[in-house]
């Protein structure tokens, strides 16, 4: 269990929290969840003790651990990747430590063995033993090889990297756990294992994420950040969602009915307030309509921008072809043999382990690397819109955003190109930040006005929704639901790919898959089509 209590906490001018009182406790898993801005990785940190609060207390029992999943991939680069998952119980590692000095001493005398005897109890009790095992088991339950267990963090790549932080956390069942965007860079099988291992999980969980079907999987509870509150609502996201509109439409619909009633009886005491006979009548509806309270209903801090690909030409039957394409990077072969036809009306999630595939691919369908060998072939009414993965290369420039934009408008006027932010949320002095300085989200943002300005009846997407709020994610689900464009894509997000992809295609080490079905049938019956692969 842990409690904030009267906790404040304010940058500048404008508190971001003021007088927090929430408890978590044991059993329940706690989404975070509000707009960017809102506070949610800063609560995190209140919680952990990283950050301390102007005012108020965070309260956690004395016997109780806490586990955070940690965010800098190279703090550990000198640990093997065992070793760093076992960090994560600092008390546990501190007597392994302890007792490795104490053995290695030349001259081990009386006291030192009392010492060591203590230790040995402790780290008993602490199940140390099976530390290394439980470790491994981590590890490997989320896809890394135990050939890689006893190497070192600064050789691996990110992707392990992020797993082994991962292990680190949930290591040694703390009683209170903080992840912040646990699933970033997990692929498919390792979100799977993460969404069971919560929903068995016995004690406190706070998780901070964007995936909306993770929070639905694992959350028993939502809490909501908005206005330096926190609101707490019992169920999973989606829970949530519906029970806050339905809230915040039971508040309009009272306060629609007391605005009916006040003004019934300001006609009255309009009307009879003269009159000798009905003059009680009048004066005591005017104390009743003084009684009357109108729901204060803020508008939500939550701001969705608006996402539309609309095509300036229609699109053909034939879209794409691909035949018997090949490609290697650095001696790493990443596909062979692809063939596969692309028809209008198809959005194809393009989804599998092997992300250097899956980006190298759509940089060759957009001209930015060349094939090993074999063709692809645009028709001929098509136009392409391209977001990359890495999007720096776009951002390199004093330009401020509305300078930015101009550049890939036909439309070069001031009003236009200002509108056209305002829809993607860059209003007021926002529009004149230098592109440089922008947040991982703005930059999506900006990519996205780019690409709508494109015009193009065909969108390729690699790995959109990084770094995007839930808002945003929701607003572009919608945009491409509701697009006539063809879209290829990929993503980690589950939801994400259920509503917009009707077909799937995964590159697997034995081959590729490719089902006109949707992400749930696909993986539903996805070891009898790798069993058909082999």
């Amino acid at each position: 269990m842990i409690s904030a209590v009267d906790v404040k906490l304010q940058y500048g001018i404008k508190p971001l929290f003021e007088n927090v009182n929430i408890k978590f406790t044991e059993g329940n898993c706690y989404g975070l969840i509000g707009a960017n801005g809102a506070g949610k990785s800063t609560f995190l940190k209140i919680l952990s003790g990283e950050i301390e609060p102007q005012r108020g207390d965070i309260i956690i029992p004395k016997n109780q651990r806490l586990a955070v999943l940690k965010q800098n991939h190279f703090e550990y680069d000198q640990y093997t990747l065992i070793t760093s998952v076992i960090m994560g119980f600092g008390r546990l590692y501190e007597i392994m430590c302890e007792k490795e000095t104490l053995y290695a001493k030349a001259d081990f005398d009386n006291d030192d063995g009392i010492r060591l005897s203590e230790l040995e109890a402790e780290f008993d009790e602490l199940n140390g033993w099976n530390a290394e095992s439980d470790a491994a088991i981590l590890l490997n339950s989320l896809g890394v090889s135990t050939e890689f267990h006893e190497r070192y963090m600064k050789d691996m790549e990110d992707d392990i990297k992020v797993k082994v932080l991962l292990a680190q956390a949930l290591f040694g069942n703390p009683d209170v756990l903080l992840l912040d965007e646990p699933t970033n860079h997990l692929d498919i099988d390792a979100i799977a294992w993460l969404e069971n291992f919560l929903a068995d999980f016995e004690n406190t969980v706070i998780v901070v994420s964007h995936d909306r079907h993770f929070l639905n999987q694992v959350c028993t509870h939502v809490a909501d950040i908005d206005y330096g509150k926190i609101r707490l609502y019992v169920g999973n996201y989606d829970f949530w969602y519906q029970s806050s509109q339905l809230a915040l439409q039971q508040a309009r619909d009272q306060n629609k009915k007391n605005e009916d009633k006040a003004k019934e009886m300001q006609e009255f005491i309009q009307r009879f307030s003269a009159n000798a006979s009905k003059s009680r009548q009048a004066t005591s509806r005017k104390k009743l309509l003084e009684k009357i309270v109108f729901e204060d209903i803020k508008p939500s801090s939550r701001k969705y921008p608006f996402i539309d690909f609309k095509a300036n030409r229609e699109i053909g039957n034939d879209v794409l072809q691909i035949g018997n394409l090949s490609y290697s990077e650095n001696g790493e072969k990443c596909f062979e043999s692809l063939n596969l036809f692309a028809n209008s009306g198809d959005k194809i999630a393009f989804v599998g382990q092997n992300s250097l595939a899956k980006t190298a691919l759509f940089k060759i369908l957009t001209g930015e690397k060349q094939a090993s060998d074999g063709f692809y072939k645009w028709g001929v009414t098509t136009s392409q819109a391209y977001f990359p993965r890495d999007n720096a290369e776009y951002f390199d420039s004093d330009l401020n955003i509305v300078d930015w934009l101009r550049q890939y408008s036909v439309e070069k006027a001031e009003n236009f190109i200002r509108g056209f932010l305002g829809r993607m949320l860059f209003t007021g002095e926002d529009s004149q930040k230098l592109v440089r300085v922008l947040s991982g989200g703005e930059r999506v943002r900006c990519m996205l006005a780019r690409m709508m300005l494109q015009g193009a009846n065909v969108i390729i997407l690699d790995e959109p929704t990084n770094h995007l709020d839930l808002e945003s994610i929701t607003a572009l689900n919608n945009g491409l639901i509701d697009t006539k464009c063809v879209v290829l894509f990929t993503s980690q997000d589950h939801q994400f790919i259920q509503t917009v992809a009707n077909r799937i295609i995964e590159f697997t080490p034995h081959g590729v898959i490719d089902r006109d079905i949707t992400y749930d049938e696909y993986l539903l019956n996805r070891e009898r089509f790798y069993a058909n692969l082999i």
